[in-house]
């Protein structure tokens, strides 16, 4: 009999740490895929923005310089930085603050605050860089929109209405769950996905 208890006790914590192991590895699973889809999202964001500013250079008063490929570069370690700023943001739950529905409200607020964010953080970069290349203060500032006040503000605008369909996506699965919410968008069962 003590002998069964023995096998109890030590199969129980065996069962127990690996049960530990295995919710673990579901959680670094989904963080991981969280933070792949934020940095995807990002990445396309920052390259289409990059895209659009050289287009309209090509077609501003005829000019057909391209913009060189660093800043396509700067595009994928911005989009990894920024991705941990939105998944940080998301842990906070900023936008649960509010009332929860209707949904558009966190939505926006959510949008807004990684706008700003991402626009502090452009700014903040370019400042340091500046600051560690020997730059004064106003010669590192980037000239965000266009410069100016009005060019931040309109950066911020861009940003936030294109974080509006992220964030709307983002509170949709938080509320109805991603199984759900697989199953809405491929249109196969949710327990399909378990097998």
């Amino acid at each position: 009999m003590s002998g069964d208890g023995m096998g109890e006790a030590a199969g129980g914590p065996g069962r127990g740490g690996h049960e530990r192991l295995h919710r673990a590895k579901e959680v670094v699973a989904e963080e991981l895929r969280r933070y792949a889809i934020t940095v995807v999202y990002i990445f396309v964001l920052l390259s289409m923005f990059t895209l659009h500013e050289e287009i309209a250079l090509r077609t501003h008063d005829g000019i057909s310089q391209a913009i060189p490929f660093a800043p396509h570069g700067f595009a994928v370690i911005n989009a990894l930085v920024l991705g941990k700023v939105a998944l940080v943001v998301e842990q906070l739950r900023l936008g649960q603050r509010l009332k929860p529905e209707p949904l558009i409200w966190p939505i926006l607020l959510e949008s807004l605050i990684l706008a700003i964010l991402f626009i502090a953080m452009h700014m903040a970069e370019h400042i340091i860089g500046g600051w560690l290349h020997g730059e004064a203060l106003a010669k590192s500032v980037p000239a965000v929109g266009g410069g100016g006040v009005w060019g931040v503000v309109f950066a911020t605008i861009a940003f936030f209405v294109a974080m509006i369909p992220f964030c709307g996506f983002r509170q949709i699965t938080l509320s109805i769950g991603w199984p759900r919410m697989r199953a809405i968008l491929f249109g196969v069962p949710e327990d399909a996905w378990r097998r």
